[in-house]
């Protein structure tokens, strides 16, 4: 691989983060502060999108509340033992080591910013592609 090329990859890499936070930011940067907009990001990062985060709470039984939660209707709510459930205790340790939020703590504030965060990023109730 070429520098120019590893340059170009990692921008676009770059890009896609900031696009996400950008859009975090503005939907619950004041709702939450600027950590819990790192570690939605973190999150959504870590499942590759939006799309990442639906598959894993379907795969995990929460089919039903994702999708209330990218459709145009109400948000169905979440506990913190299904956001544990879905999200599993690895990546929640990781989380909870970066944002300095004890697990239990981390997971009250996902169950309260998740529901909003994934409503804001799906607007008209469509996944965003790529």
């Amino acid at each position: 691989m070429t520098w120019p090329l590893l340059i170009q990859f990692n921008t676009a890499t770059v890009h896609r983060e900031e696009t996400h936070m950008g859009l975090l930011d503005g939907v619950l940067g004041g709702m939450v502060g600027a950590g819990m907009v790192s570690v939605v990001s973190g999150i959504i990062e870590k499942h590759g999108g939006v799309q990442g985060i639906v598959s894993q709470f379907e795969k995990n039984g929460l089919g039903n509340t994702v999708k209330s939660w990218v459709g145009t209707g109400p948000n169905d709510p979440i506990s913190p033992d299904e956001v544990h459930k879905a999200l599993g205790p690895d990546l929640l340790k990781q989380l909870s080591e970066k944002s300095g939020l004890s697990v239990q703590d981390l997971l009250q504030k996902l169950a309260q910013v998740l529901p909003q965060a994934v409503d804001n990023l799906t607007p008209n109730g469509a996944i965003p592609k790529g």
